[in-house]
């Protein structure tokens, strides 16, 4: 997690320096800012012991903010995954209100007193991370936690929560808050995977079981959108599909997509359940591809011929891509081996070709994690 901490105060600043130092410590990435005339002060003043830390970083662990607040949230809610406010929370609202969209993409927000008495989570609690940053930044500073979500204060499943930790994608926003407000007003909620999973399934859910009365509202985790076990079914899509592709030299970006979205189709799979997309070391650097992963922030990840002549099975062979490769498939193999750990991966669509791109899809094994 990417954290930007601002501070307004010369007790505040301190505290952000705490804070820093800690969390940086527990690897998460860290800035920090502050916006006060203390604070030029408070550095050609520090009483730190040059000897017993390294000065240079921290006369530049505090950057002071020179743009206006509003500008610098903006660029702090396309940079950062978490901002902490250390002062007041009017000043945090404020601040935020112009650029809040939606709990999928906005930033976790949290708010600390100058004095560190309360830590409280004010914005993208579940998916955005606020509630645990929260929790983990009142136990740094031995201060109050407030989280005021419905579903944590009633100790309820919470939808958003359980895709997160189990990196899938929300179908329907406006649906998981029905489902929400479901489990808060004591109605069943159904549930249903096509994967295993891990743990026990929580009270608040019913399992779908065929032959037994099922409930209109359900969830259900799957990687397309065939069925329709609910009549209001929310969908929870797993990242759990590797795109193996290949392609001529130099095919655009807009021709990559085409074929990539074409293949999906004939199973009806979603662009939102790929993890990665993969290929031959020869494509490492082809444009068409880095465009298409980029916009989607999917990783490419690339393998050498040798290690993909390893892949065992058998597969759509072809002597022009063995001439220019030097294996006889790129794209299945490529899929197959992004998806497999200890070899458990397996395809779910052979080669797929068209326009001089052929592309497969491979799946990892994978379970639904309640633990």
């Amino acid at each position: 997690m990417k954290i930007a901490i601002i501070s307004f105060s010369r007790a505040g600043y301190r505290l952000s320096e705490m804070l820093y130092w800690v969390l940086k410590e527990r690897n998460y990435e860290v800035s920090s800012y502050a916006k006060s005339k203390y604070t030029k002060k408070v550095l050609d003043e520090s009483q730190l012991d040059e000897d017993s830390r390294d000065f240079r970083n921290v006369k530049d662990f505090a950057k002071p903010v020179d743009e206006s607040i509003r500008e610098w949230t903006k660029q702090r809610f396309a940079d950062c995954d978490a901002i902490i406010f250390i002062g007041a929370c009017g000043i945090a609202v404020r601040s935020i209100a112009p650029f809040v969209k939606s709990k999928k993409v906005d930033p976790a927000v949290v708010v600390v007193d100058e004095q560190g008495k309360f830590v409280i989570s004010l914005l993208s609690g579940h998916i955005g991370g606020a509630n645990e940053l929260t929790q983990e930044v009142a136990e740094i500073v031995h201060g109050q936690p407030v989280v005021t979500t419905a579903t944590d204060l009633n100790n309820k499943f919470a939808v958003d929560v359980f895709a997160k930790k189990n990196s899938c994608f929300i179908s329907d926003m406006t649906l998981a808050k029905e489902v929400s407000a479901a489990l808060l007003a004591g109605k069943e909620v159904g549930f249903a995977s096509d994967f295993p999973w891990l743990g026990e399934i929580p009270e608040e859910l019913k399992l779908l079981e065929e032959g037994k009365e099922k409930p209109e509202l359900g969830i259900y985790v799957t990687n397309g959108y065939m069925e329709h076990p609910f009549v209001h079914t929310l969908y929870l899509i797993p990242r759990v599909i590797t795109t193996g592709v290949g392609c001529k030299k130099e095919t655009p970006k807009e021709i990559v997509e085409k074929v990539i979205r074409r293949a999906c189709d004939e199973l009806l799979i979603p662009s939102v359940a790929m993890e990665q997309v993969a290929s031959i070391d020869l494509k490492k650097d082809e444009e068409g591809i880095l465009e298409y992963c980029q916009e989607r922030n999917l990783p490419f990840v690339t393998y050498s011929r040798e290690k993909l002549e390893e892949v065992e099975g058998t597969y759509a062979s072809s002597s022009f891509v063995k001439d220019v490769t030097g294996v006889d498939n790129v794209c299945e193999r490529a899929a197959l081996l992004g998806s497999s750990k200890e070899g458990k991966g397996r395809l779910i669509l052979r080669k797929f070709a068209q326009d001089g791109v052929t592309v497969a899809l491979a799946m990892k094994k994978w379970s639904v994690n309640f633990e």
